[in-house]
C-alpha cells in the first residue's frame, strides 16, 4: 500500500468514525480519543493483519499453484511480496530470510499477529 492510499485510508476513516460518533471537526475532538470512545481497533491495522494472515496462506501454498505469465511492459510494480515483506520487518522485525519460515508455522504466525501492535495515530 503506498503512503498517498495510506493516506486516503485513514481520512476516510476519521470521517467515517466522527460520522458515527456525530462530532465534526469543529468539535475539536483528537480522532484517537472518538476512536478510543467507540472501542474500534485502526482500519490499517486490520488491513495489515489481513494481509499478513493472506502471506501465511501464500507461504503454506504449494510452489506449483504460483501464478505464471509475461509482464506487462514498462517499469514493474512493487510485487506484493516485497511489500509486506518491507512490512513483516517494520511491524514484527522478521528478517526476509526467516519470514517463510516462520509464516510457514500456522500456529506461529496466527500468535504473531494477535500481538500486532497498533500504529502510533498521528492525530
Amino acid at each position: 500500500m503506498t503512503e498517498r492510499t495510506r493516506s486516503r485510508v485513514q481520512a476516510a476513516e476519521k470521517s467515517f468514525l466522527r460520522r458515527v460518533a456525530g462530532l465534526s471537526l469543529r468539535d475539536r475532538v483528537r480522532s484517537s480519543i472518538i476512536r478510543e470512545e467507540l472501542g474500534v481497533d485502526p482500519l490499517l491495522l486490520c488491513v495489515e493483519r489481513s494481509q499478513m494472515r493472506w502471506l501465511g496462506h501464500l507461504v503454506r501454498m504449494p510452489p506449483w499453484a504460483c501464478p505464471t505469465g509475461r509482464r506487462p511492459r514498462g517499469r514493474p510494480r512493487t510485487h506484493w511480496r516485497d511489500y509486506v515483506s518491507r512490512l513483516a520487518w517494520e511491524r514484527l522485525r522478521i528478517p526476509q530470510e526467516e519470514l517463510d519460515e516462520v509464516a510457514g508455522e500456522r500456529e506461529v504466525w496466527a500468535s504473531l499477529l494477535r500481538l500486532l501492535p497498533p500504529r502510533p495515530d498521528p492525530g
